[in-house]
């Protein structure tokens, strides 16, 4: 019979969940600040609009993935949030009107792999550390 996965507590999905959204909203703006457009945009939206697609995508990855079950999980939880962060953004994005330049993608892929699934890492590491102290 397999072994039931530990009940992870709702505060640290919470966490988790705040800390990816948080992430993908400061991809939006350092995206928004590099190409001179102002972090919020005329209106006040600029953020808005172009967050939205990849917090969708975020969702998404939540769901698939399950990541209540194992939320600082890099590989298990991070990759599948990542890639349908990327994947569904990108999908939304082009069927919004908005640029899918190959460069912007790349771009995106990466930054997002690094934010995404590099925090779990690093939490991953420190765990492991004061597991052997």
């Amino acid at each position: 019979m397999p072994l039931s996965p530990a009940k992870t507590r709702p505060g640290v999905i919470v966490l988790a969940l705040v800390v990816d959204i948080v992430l993908v909203v400061a991809f939006a703006a350092i995206g928004r600040a590099s190409h001179a457009e102002g972090v919020l945009g005329p209106g006040g939206s600029g953020l808005a609009i172009t967050a939205w697609p990849f917090l969708v995508g975020l969702i998404v990855g939540w769901v698939v993935t399950l990541g209540w079950r194992h939320p600082v999980a890099p590989l298990r939880t991070g990759l599948g949030v990542w890639a349908a962060t990327v994947v569904v953004g990108m999908l939304l994005r082009a069927v919004s009107g908005q640029g899918v330049a190959v460069a912007f993608v790349i771009v995106a892929a990466i930054t997002l792999l690094v934010f995404l699934v590099g925090w779990r890492a690093i939490v991953r590491g420190i765990r492991a550390l004061r597991a052997r102290r």
